[in-house]
């Protein structure tokens, strides 16, 4: 069974300031999704699923839908405040999106099979898509199986500005035990990396394994992540700013009895975190086209 890649599309992008999904990056004009969708292909998946909002939907559709679904099946849903489970109605005052974990919830139309979560607008390697989809090909689409692609934190810093990530601890067999959300992340000048909270400065490890919401699900995440949903609103339905993150919901399906597969990577991941990371994601791409790894233009 060839697994799905699921594209989470829908974001913002505040820090960016700007819809950077749509930023055309590659030397023929390509996005960064594209190259996910690219590699994907390459990796043996069979289908590819958008997450995108409504405002955007005949822009995507003019720009990716006929250009990407001559070589794989392609579909998109809509991540909106008002695709909601039965029985749950916006909050008055609500206006931010509900957060990762909702834009896997509605995806459930789109995907019957074992799947990879991506964000848009991160760059993972080709190495990431043919493991995280060797291992998706092995499953049925019941199994309580997921997966977490792991990359080293030294791989994934922005020149720019600080981060935030989820670092991974898992056990001797390689199975998640928890993902801890730690922000501003940076690399000092005496090349220390560290996060801050508060006024402490905490060192980390340049190795230490990170997730950068690139997951492995099967579609029995769907009802999970319904069922966090309710949960999420019945608890901070008051707070409009609050989001059901999709690495919560891989943190909580342990105690339902889902085992969770820690992948390696050792690819440098970049993305756009900034505005000022786009030179360096252009000069990067370049320099993966020269060396072989992918043509000019990657639909020709």
């Amino acid at each position: 069974m060839k697994p799905t890649l699921l594209i989470l599309a829908a974001g913002l992008g505040s820090r960016y300031g700007g819809i950077k999904q749509m930023d055309r990056l590659g030397p023929s004009g390509e996005t960064l999704m594209e190259y996910s969708v690219f590699d994907a292909i390459r990796a043996g998946f069979g289908k590819v699923v958008f997450v995108i909002r409504r405002d955007i939907e005949q822009d995507f559709r003019e720009a990716f839908m006929d250009k990407i679904s001559r070589f794989v099946e392609v579909d998109y849903v809509l991540q909106e405040l008002d695709n909601l489970p039965p029985g749950i109605t916006v909050p008055e005052g609500r206006t931010k999106p509900w957060g990762t974990g909702h834009a896997v919830m509605v995806a459930e139309p789109a995907i019957t099979t074992p799947f990879a979560m991506i964000n848009a607008d991160d760059f993972y390697g080709r190495e990431a898509y043919q493991n995280l989809g060797d291992y998706l090909s092995a499953l049925s689409p019941d199994e309580l199986s997921y997966s977490l692609m792991g990359y080293k934190l030294a791989n994934t810093l922005s020149e720019h500005g600080s981060v935030s990530r989820a670092v991974v601890e898992f056990d001797s067999e390689g199975k998640l035990i928890s993902l801890t959300e730690r922000t501003k992340i940076y690399r000092k000048d005496d090349g220390q990396i560290i996060y801050e909270e508060g006024e402490q400065q905490t060192p980390l490890a340049d190795n230490t394994i990170v997730s950068m919401n690139m997951l492995g699900f099967t579609p029995t995440v769907f009802g999970l992540c319904k069922k966090y949903f309710e949960d999420f609103i019945s608890e901070k339905a008051g707070d409009l700013k609050a989001e059901l993150y999709i690495p919560t919901v891989m943190s909580k399906s342990i105690t339902e009895g889902a085992s969770v597969q820690i992948l390696n990577s050792d690819a440098s991941w970049f993305g756009m975190t900034y505005r000022e990371d786009k030179d360096l994601v252009i000069s990067r791409l370049r320099a993966q086209v020269d060396a072989g790894y992918y043509p000019e233009n990657l639909w020709a």
